[in-house]
């Protein structure tokens, strides 16, 4: 009898498309309200649970290894609407044991008295949105929250119960010197966070920021930064897990960690993508979804026989090396060999030649048994992914990317 290829780990990705008002740099599913306005909770809570309801028959017998709200800016909701929604996954697909939930949260006023309510209601890990320390800074980015605000809200997600903490920092930003980027990493090593994002401001198609791009640091400065800023993080025990995320020991982020081994994650909410894998006994074969991206025609779909879904993609075999190296060789130890083998349904001999081409250029480690990125090669991303996979992939330096992944 032939056995069916096992199932990876399996994560919910949550979107909350509303915020205050949005970042010129932003170039997520976010949608401003305005001060004072109110995102419809009851609405929108109504429509993700008939979303995952739709969803479930795809994922039958599996369980949540872990659950992401992102944004927008999530912490617009109340605690009541995580309560529900929480207790809507739970009665709908069972979670393991310390399964991570976590919710991005903004350091505004409106926000940080919910951090109570939000542990009560089951989220375990709070990403905080800091950006930067520097008023001046945040002012360039659009951010309406100040660099007071941000340590006031790190101290008032302590009190709440929160240890497990992630601070969102970005670099090479407006007016940005070396020195002003260091002491944005002094300021959050003072708050000793379990993990920290830190990645570099890159100017994305359809933002304002791209359509009327501010002046940025020059290239030798950004270097420095990230040479400077690697260094300080590793004297502090953070260590570089990913290309711009560090963490202290057991506190890497299950959900990124789970997309960039090729796991697998349902998306609901509006705009959310999600990647399923269905067995076969020639392999896993993967699929792509995602949901209607406009908030108000995505409530309307509530009572729509078309139901949430925008479309959905197979990924074809010769994507398969490309999709599966771009998450793996972001993580700095890599992955077994044999998990090529297994998420592309090519023999690692296939490769053989090309990996060796790579390691002399140095930039794949020398371990015949791993898929490992070498330091020089997180620095050139792009061109070892081109080396590889023999796909077109954009000329950008490096990647680096936010915590949320699947908006």
């Amino acid at each position: 009898m032939t056995e069916l290829t096992p199932l990876p780990p399996l994560s919910l990705y949550v979107h909350v498309p509303w915020c205050v008002r949005k970042c010129p740099y932003c170039d997520f599913n976010s949608h401003g309200m305005g001060r004072g306005a109110e995102p419809p909770e009851t609405a929108y809570l109504d429509a993700l649970i008939a979303d995952l309801d739709a969803d479930l028959s795809l994922v039958t017998g599996r369980q949540l290894v872990s659950i992401f709200i992102g944004g927008g800016t999530p912490s617009l909701m109340s605690a009541d609407f995580y309560q529900q929604l929480i207790t809507a996954i739970k009665r709908r697909l069972p979670l393991t044991k310390g399964c991570e939930i976590t919710l991005e949260a903004n350091p505004g006023t409106l926000e940080r008295g919910r951090f109570a309510g939000y542990r009560s209601a089951g989220i375990n890990r709070l990403s905080l949105g800091i950006q930067s320390f520097q008023d001046a800074q945040l002012y360039a980015l659009g951010r309406i929250h100040s660099g007071d605000d941000a340590v006031v809200a790190v101290r008032e997600a302590r009190q709440a119960g929160f240890d497990n903490l992630n601070l969102d920092l970005m670099h090479g930003l407006p007016g940005q010197t070396s020195e002003l980027a260091l002491d944005d990493i002094e300021h959050a090593l003072s708050l000793s966070p379990e993990h920290l994002s830190w990645y570099q401001l890159t100017l994305e198609p359809n933002t304002e920021f791209y359509s009327s791009p501010p002046v940025l640091p020059e290239e030798e400065v950004l270097w420095d930064i990230q040479d400077l800023g690697h260094e300080r993080l590793h004297e502090a025990g953070l260590v570089r897990y990913e290309i711009s995320a560090y963490a202290r020991q057991g506190r890497r982020a299950q959900h990124n960690v789970n997309y960039w081994q090729f796991g697998d994650y349902l998306g609901i909410g509006a705009g959310a993508h999600g990647k399923l894998s269905m067995s076969g006994v020639d392999g896993l074969h993967i699929e792509r979804r995602w949901k209607v991206r406009q908030p108000d025609s995505y409530l309307q779909r509530l009572n729509d026989l078309r139901g949430f879904v925008a479309g959905s993609q197979p990924v074809v075999e010769h994507e398969l090396p490309l999709e599966f190296a771009m998450n793996a060789l972001r993580l700095v130890e890599g992955v077994p060999m044999s998990s090529w083998e297994a998420y592309t349904g090519r023999e690692a001999t296939q490769l053989a030649k090309r990996l060796v081409s790579a390691r002399e250029k140095g930039l794949l480690v020398q371990d015949s048994d791993r898929l490992q990125t070498s330091p020089q090669g997180l620095l050139f991303l792009n061109d070892l992914l081109t080396m590889i996979s023999d796909e077109p992939v954009s000329n950008a330096r490096h990647s680096s990317t936010r915590e949320r992944l699947t908006s």
